[in-house]
C-alpha cells in the first residue's frame, strides 16, 4: 500500500541537537558507546526449528496449511450504493487439530461508528463518514446439500462460527453458506469506496466478502481485529466470483474474465483477443467510445462478470461505466503468457499519464519475473480512482490523477505486493515489514531496469523519503528516541512513523545487506529461495531469518538484533591516517573507531596524489571485540587523505569524521 510520508525536517534538527547533547563512555581512551557483546551477544535465534519450520528456514516435513475457496455472486445497486451477495464457502483443515469453532473477518464493520479502528487509527472519521457494515441477512452451515441455521456472533471486524461437532483434524471438510449485503462507503473508505468522474462513478470494491482467518501453527486462530494499518492475512483456495451491474457499466478483477463474450462487444472481444499477442499496448473501449451505447452490448438491464482465479488469499474488482479500457501482453520466464490492463477515465488519458500505465505494469510484472519469481496469475489490472495505491492480488487501485515517475513507481510498488504478500503469504497484519519492506525494496531495483532507467533512481516516495541519499535520511528515524523498532505491531505505529519504520528502514536494511554485507550473488541467490520455498505458504519472521543466514552461509543474528528488533545507530570515526615510519613506502597506519550502538562493514579509500584511488574492505567481524580498529594500507606513493564509506553506502550518523588528511 502506498501512504504519505511526512518527515525529515523536524527531525534533521533534532538529530543535530542530540548529538550535542551525546555523552561517550570512555574506554580504553577510546570515546564509545559500542558494547561489543551487546550487538554480537550469541543465540539470536531463541528457539529450534521444528516439524514445521525447519531450522534451515525453510518449511518443515510436517508443515501444513489450511484452504479455502470460494463461489461469490455478488449484485451492485447503483441507486442505493449496496452491494449484496451469496457466499460458499469450502472450507479444508489440514491442521493436526479437530476445530470446535471457525473465525472469520468481516471488514466491512471497521466503517461502523463503533467500529474499534475509530479509536486506535488517530484519525476520527467525520460523523457521516460510517456505514451500519456487514447485514448478515443467514449464515448456514451446508449439511448433505441443505443449509442449517448457524449459531454465531459477531465482535467488531470478525465472526465466530460456534460448530455443533468439531471439524475433523487432518483434512476435514466443512461448507458455509452466507448471504449478506452493505453500503458501499464514499470517499472516506480509502481502500474501497466510489467516487463521481465526468462520465459517471467510479467504484472500487474490496473487502467485500467475509474471508475465513488464517489457523496456523504460530497463532492457532489469528483473530487480529481489522484496524486499517495492519493490512490482511488470509488463506490460499480457489476464489470464482460474479458480479453483475447495469449493462452500461465494465467492471475489471482479479483473475481471468471466463465470459468475455457475454460482457464485451465483437470488436472489443477482438481487441482483447488480439491485446493477449501484442507487446503494444492496444486500445479495447477508447476515450470516444466511452460515451458511445454502442460500446456495451445491447442494453439487457444488467450484465454479470465471471471471474475466477486459483491459488489466491482474495480477489477485487472496479467497476464503472466511465473506463476506457487497454492491455497488452506480458511475456514470461519459459515463454508464459499473461495479460496487463489498465481502466480509467478520460480525465486521466494521455501519453503523460494512464495512457502508458499498461506498459508500467508489463515492465514492472516482466522485471518481477525474471528476478525474483514468475508472475502466476492469468492478467493484471491496474485501475485509476480514489483508493490512490492499494493492491489485491491481480488488480492495483492507483491514484487517478498521478502521472510519469509517480504513476511509474506506485504502478511497480502495488504490483510488487503481488510477490509480497500475495505469493509470499506473510502475515502483514502483524509483520507490515515483511509486506511494505520487502516491496519497497524489490521496487528500487525495477525503476533501474525499466526502459533503460526512465524513472531511475527510485530515491523519494516509498524509499528515501526526501529524494537524497537514503543511507543520509534513515538516521534521523534511527536517531529519533520515540522511533519504534521495524518489529512493532503495525496498528501500534502512529502515523508519523508509519513510513519511515514500515516501508523505508526494512527495505534500506536489504539494500545494505545485498550491497555492502552479502553481496549481490549471495544475497540474490538465499532471498530466491526464500521466496520459492515459501510461495503460497505462511512465513514467520524467523523463517526469514533463518532462510538468509543458512541460504548466504553467513550469521547475521547482529544484523536482525540491531536493525529489526532495535534501532542502533551507527558512527564510524576515522580518527588517525599516519605514514608508517614516515614514510609512504611503509604505508599508512589507519585508526577507526565505533562511537555508537551498531557495527557495519566498511571500506576505506585512499587518495594519492597522483590522482588515483585505492580502497580496502573490512568485514564486520572488525567489531567483534573491540571498539576501535587500527590497520596498514599499504601504499607506495605519496597520499592526499583517507575516507571510510567513500560511497556515503552506510547509514552513518556523522559523516564530518569520515575523512583525515595524511600526515
Amino acid at each position: 500500500m502506498k501512504l504519505k510520508f511526512l518527515l525529515a525536517g523536524g527531525l534533521i534538527l533534532f538529530v543535530s541537537t542530540s548529538q550535542a547533547q551525546r555523552r561517550f563512555r570512555k574506554s580504553d581512551d577510546v570515546e564509545s558507546n559500542y558494547v561489543p557483546s551487546n550487538l554480537f551477544s550469541p543465540a539470536f535465534h531463541t528457539e529450534k526449528g521444528n516439524e514445521f519450520h525447519a531450522v534451515n528456514g525453510d518449511p518443515g516435513p510436517k508443515y501444513w496449511q489450511n484452504h479455502v475457496d470460494y463461489v461469490i455472486n455478488a449484485n451492485i445497486d447503483t441507486a442505493s450504493k449496496t452491494l449484496s451477495a451469496t457466499e460458499s464457502i469450502t472450507y479444508t483443515n489440514n491442521s493436526p487439530d479437530n476445530l470446535q469453532y471457525l473465525w472469520l473477518q468481516l471488514d466491512q464493520n471497521t466503517y461502523k461508528k463503533d467500529a474499534r479502528s475509530n479509536f486506535v487509527t488517530g484519525n476520527q472519521p467525520k460523523a457521516a463518514d460510517h456505514t451500519t457494515g456487514y447485514q448478515l441477512e443467514t449464515v448456514s452451515i451446508v449439511v448433505n446439500g441443505k443449509p442449517e441455521v448457524a449459531s454465531y456472533i459477531v465482535t467488531d471486524t470478525r465472526m465466530q462460527i460456534r460448530l455443533p461437532k468439531a471439524l475433523p483434524a487432518h483434512g476435514g471438510k466443512i461448507n458455509l453458506a452466507i448471504k449478506y449485503h452493505y453500503t458501499i462507503p464514499g470517499a472516506f473508505g480509502a481502500r474501497t469506496d466510489y467516487t463521481d468522474t465526468k462520465n459517471g462513478k467510479i467504484y472500487e470494491i474490496a473487502q467485500w466478502f467475509p474471508r475465513m482467518c488464517v489457523y496456523d501453527d504460530s497463532q492457532g486462530w489469528d483473530t487480529l481485529p481489522f484496524l486499517g494499518s495492519g493490512e490482511f492475512y488470509c488463506e490460499y483456495g480457489d476464489i470464482d466470483y460474479s458480479v453483475t451491474v447495469p449493462w452500461d457499466m465494465i467492471v475489471a478483477g482479479s483473475g481471468e474474465l471466463v465470459n468475455p463474450a457475454e460482457v464485451l462487444t465483437q470488436k472489443q472481444l477482438a481487441r482483447y483477443t488480439a491485446a493477449k499477442n501484442s507487446d503494444k499496448t492496444i486500445m479495447i473501449r477508447s476515450a470516444d467510445e466511452v460515451t458511445q451505447t454502442s460500446s456495451r452490448p445491447v442494453n439487457k438491464g444488467a450484465l454479470t462478470w465471471h471471474f475466477k482465479m486459483a491459488n489466491t488469499r482474495d480477489v477485487a474488482f472496479g467497476a464503472s461505466k466511465a473506463f476506457m479500457w487497454d492491455a497488452a501482453r506480458i511475456n514470461l520466464p519459459g515463454g508464459k503468457k499473461s495479460l496487463s490492463m489498465s481502466v480509467y477515465p478520460v480525465e486521466s488519458a494521455g501519453n503523460d499519464a494512464w495512457g502508458r500505465s499498461t506498459e508500467y505494469l508489463k515492465g514492472a510484472i516482466e522485471y518481477f519475473s525474471a528476478k525474483w519469481f514468475v508472475y502466476p496469475y492469468p492478467c493484471a489490472v491496474n485501475e485509476a480512482g480514489i483508493a490512490g495505491g492499494m493492491e489485491y492480488p491481480g488488480i492495483l487501485f492507483d491514484g487517478i490523477t498521478d502521472k510519469t515517475k509517480d504513476l511509474f513507481w506506485v504502478t511497480a510498488h502495488e504490483i510488487g505486493h503481488n510477490w509480497f504478500p500475495m505469493i509470499v503469504g506473510s502475515n502483514e497484519r502483524r509483520y507490515a515489514w515483511m509486506d511494505e519492506g520487502f516491496n519497497t525494496f524489490i521496487d528500487v531495483y525495477a525503476s533501474d531496469a525499466f526502459n533503460k532507467g526512465e524513472y531511475a533512481p527510485k530515491r523519494d516516495g516509498e524509499y528515501a523519503p526526501g529524494g537524497g541519499n537514503p543511507a543520509d535520511e534513515i538516521v534521523p528515524v534511527i536517531s529519533d528516541p520515540n522511533a519504534p523498532t521495524i518489529m512493532t505491531a503495525p496498528d501500534a505505529i502512529s502515523e508519523k512513523y508509519r513510513h519511515p519504520i514500515t516501508y523505508f528502514k526494512p527495505a534500506f536494511g536489504l539494500i545494505l545487506l545485498r550491497e555492502q554485507i552479502l553481496g549481490k550473488d549471495r544475497f540474490d541467490y538465499a532471498f530466491k529461495n526464500y521466496i520459492r520455498q515459501w510461495a503460497y505458504k505462511h512465513p514467520r519472521p524467523d523463517d526469514f531469518f533463518r532462510s538468509m543466514e543458512n541460504g548466504a552461509g553467513e550469521d547475521l543474528g547482529w544484523f536482525w538484533r540491531g536493525w529489526y528488533y532495535n534501532n542502533y545507530s551507527l558512527d564510524l570515526a576515522l580518527t588517525k591516517a599516519k605514514y608508517v615510519k614516515d614514510s609512504p613506502a611503509y604505508g599508512i597506519e589507519v585508526t577507526v573507531v565505533n562511537k555508537e550502538a551498531m557495527a557495519m562493514p566498511f571500506t576505506v579509500e585512499v587518495k594519492l596524489k597522483d590522482g588515483t584511488k585505492q580502497r580496502m574492505y573490512l568485514p564486520v567481524e572488525t567489531w567483534l571485540q573491540n571498539k576501535s580498529t587500527t590497520f596498514t594500507i599499504n601504499t607506495n606513493s605519496a597520499a592526499e587523505s583517507v575516507t571510510i564509506d567513500p560511497d556515503n553506502a552506510l547509514p552513518d550518523m556523522n559523516r564530518k569524521n569520515n575523512t583525515a588528511k595524511v600526515d
